[in-house]
C-alpha cells in the first residue's frame, strides 16, 4: 500500500520544510552518506518517498513519501480517514492540558512532524537517572529508546484506510498508542518476537534511516524487558474488532512490591526511599550521601534551581528533594532563596 505510486500527484504536493528536516537528521545520523549530495527529488527516489510511474514515465509522491511529507490537507485526497490525534491530560482538573491534531491548520500535520512533536511531548516528565560521560549529562535512557520503538511501531502499523485514526492519549502514570488496524503477525508472535511484518514497510525504511524502529521483530519484546527492568507494570497490548484497532497501553506505576491485609498495593518510584527507610536504615543513610553528592556535581554556582528540578534529577518525590536540599543549606554548600512557593537554591562558591 504504501509505496503505491499517486500519479495524479506531483512532486510539489510534499512539503519542502519537512523533506528538509527529514534530510538533516538523516545526514546527522549518518554522517557523509553518499546520498547527502543528491538533489532533493533523487533522494526522495532513494528513500522510497518517490517512485516514476508507468503511466507518464515522470517522477510522483507514493503513499507513504505523501503520508511522512505531506501537507494534512493534500493526504486526506487519498486517505479521507487520515486523523493523528495528540491528548494530554495532566491535571484533573483541565480537560486537556496539551492537544495536538492533524487537522487543525497550523502545522503540516503529517507524520514525519508528528513523531517529533509528540515523542518530545511523551517522555518530557521521563525522570532521567544522573549519569555522566565525559563530563555530558547523559539524558537517553532504554525508557526514551522503547518510547521512541513503541510511537514507531505505531505508525508503522496503522492502517490509513479506516477510521477513527492514530490516537496518542497521556496521563500522569499511562501512555496509550492507538492504531487503525489488526496485528499482522498476531499478538502471539507479536509479543514472542523475531518476525517483523510491519503494515507500511516503505515509512519503516524511512525511520529507520534516521535511526528510529526495528527491523528485527524484537520491538515490542524490548519495550516489555525495559518495563520489567524499571519495575513498572507490564504493557498491555489490547485488540479491537470492527474497525481493526490496536492498543498499547504503558504504565509508569510500579508492580506489586509490598503487601497489606494480604493484598498487593503498588509503590511508585518516588516511594522507594520511605520503603528503604522502614526496612532498613542504614542503606538510607548512604543514599542520602549519595544524593547529596550527585546534587552538589549537578549544581552550578549563580544558577538558581528550584527544588522540581532536583526531585527530577534524583527520580524522588519533591518532598524528599526538600529535605536534601534542607540538609544542604545546614551544611552551608548551597543557599535558600526567596520565600517557600518561589523558593530558589545556589551553590556556594568554595
Amino acid at each position: 500500500m504504501d509505496m503505491k505510486v499517486l500519479s495524479d500527484m506531483s512532486m510539489s504536493d510534499l512539503d519542502i520544510e519537512t523533506v528538509h528536516g527529514y534530510r538533516n537528521r538523516h545526514m546527522v545520523f549518518r554522517r557523509e552518506h553518499i546520498w547527502e549530495k543528491l538533489e532533493d527529488h533523487e533522494y526522495l527516489e532513494r528513500i522510497g518517498a518517490a517512485r516514476i510511474a508507468k503511466e507518464d514515465g515522470k517522477l510522483h509522491p507514493t503513499a507513504a513519501g505523501l503520508l511522512m511529507f505531506g501537507q494534512e490537507y493534500r493526504i486526506l485526497y487519498e486517505f479521507p480517514e487520515y486523523f493523528l490525534d495528540y491528548r494530554e491530560m495532566l491535571d484533573p482538573t483541565i480537560r486537556w492540558t496539551d492537544r495536538l491534531q492533524s487537522s487543525s491548520g497550523d502545522w503540516t500535520g503529517n507524520l514525519f512532524d508528528f513523531y517529533f512533536r509528540v515523542y518530545g511531548k511523551l517522555v518530557k516528565e521521563v525522570k532521567v537517572p544522573f549519569k555522566l560521560e565525559g563530563g555530558i549529562r547523559v539524558d537517553d535512557t532504554p525508557v526514551h529508546k522503547a518510547i521512541r520503538e513503541a510511537l514507531a511501531n505505531c505508525i508503522v502499523n496503522t492502517d490509513f484506510y479506516l477510521p477513527r485514526g492514530i490516537v496518542i492519549r497521556k496521563d500522569a502514570d499511562t501512555i496509550v498508542m492507538e492504531n487503525p488496524g489488526s496485528i499482522r503477525t498476531g499478538k502471539e508472535q507479536m509479543l514472542k518476537g523475531g518476525i517483523s511484518d510491519p503494515r507500511n514497510k516503505a515509512l519503516m525504511k524511512m525511520l529507520n534511516l534516521i535511526g528510529i524502529g526495528e527491523r528485527a521483530g524484537s520491538g515490542v519484546p524490548d519495550i516489555y524487558g525495559v518495563w520489567e527492568q524499571q519495575g513498572w507494570k507490564e504493557p498491555e497490548v489490547l485488540e479491537q474488532y470492527g474497525p481493526d484497532r490496536t492498543i498499547l497501553k504503558l504504565s509508569f506505576v510500579k508492580r506489586a512490591a509490598t503487601k497489606s491485609g494480604g493484598k498487593k498495593v503498588a509503590i511508585k518510584s518516588g516511594d522507594k526511599e520511605m520503603a528503604i527507610k522502614s526496612q532498613n536504615k542504614q542503606p538510607l543513610r548512604k543514599k542520602t550521601e549519595e544524593n547529596l553528592k550527585a546534587i552538589l556535581d549537578y549544581m552550578a554556582p549563580t544558577t538558581e534551581y528550584k527544588t522540581q528540578e532536583i526531585a527530577d534529577l534524583l527520580d524522588v518525590k519533591i518532598s524528599r528533594a526538600r529535605e536534601l536540599m534542607s540538609l544542604l543549606v545546614q551544611q552551608g554548600k548551597i543557599e535558600a532563596l526567596g520565600g517557600n512557593r518561589n523558593r530558589r537554591y545556589m551553590k556556594k562558591f568554595e
